[in-house]
């Protein structure tokens, strides 16, 4: 839940960046969003399948939401910022993922914690970080599945931050 925060605060940095700060900022909240995502489709929405009443229900609705906000995010990172929609595509951008985590912390989180051990959310807080840290920079729009994330995740994080080193080298020069 403090991601989501952090996630918040990232969409005000984007509306509030000076021109020519905006894609780097934008940048930033590209990477939260696509990590904080896969982190949650390897790790805490399998978990809630099987822990939760209803499970099943619940995290195909989250990953239908996630779905919809990976796509509108790939949308605005292909056109970049300099498009003409960028902003109004940003404001529908906000409302999907204000939306999304609202209703993961209403439905899935809280029912979550209600049903677990402090043991057994240490443990997933932990799984959750070390998934991270494998995770893809970029939205990538079906793959919200524990197992496609992780078939496909390193790759494509391996693929993504070697993209993202050559481009800081090539923004240098």
């Amino acid at each position: 839940m403090a991601q989501h925060g952090q996630i918040r605060d990232l969409f005000d940095e984007v509306e509030q960046a000076p021109p020519e700060k905006v894609a780097a900022a934008f940048d930033r909240l590209t990477r939260a969003l696509s990590v904080h995502e896969t982190a949650e489709e390897e790790i805490v929405h399998p978990y809630a399948r099987k822990k939760l009443d209803n499970g099943q229900g619940v995290v195909a609705d989250r990953l239908e939401e996630e779905n919809r906000a990976k796509r509108l995010l790939l949308e605005l990172h292909k056109k970049g910022v300099d498009d003409p929609g960028f902003w109004d595509g940003l404001a529908r951008l906000r409302t999907a993922v204000t939306a999304h985590a609202r209703s993961e912390e209403r439905y899935e989180f809280a029912r979550l914690r209600a049903g677990t051990t402090a043991m057994e959310r240490r443990a997933m807080a932990a799984a959750v970080r070390a998934a991270e840290s494998l995770a893809p920079s970029r939205p990538r729009p079906g793959t919200e599945s524990a197992a496609k994330n992780l078939l496909m995740g390193t790759p494509l994080a391996l693929m993504d931050r070697a993209r993202d080193v050559i481009r800081k080298a090539l923004d240098r020069h």
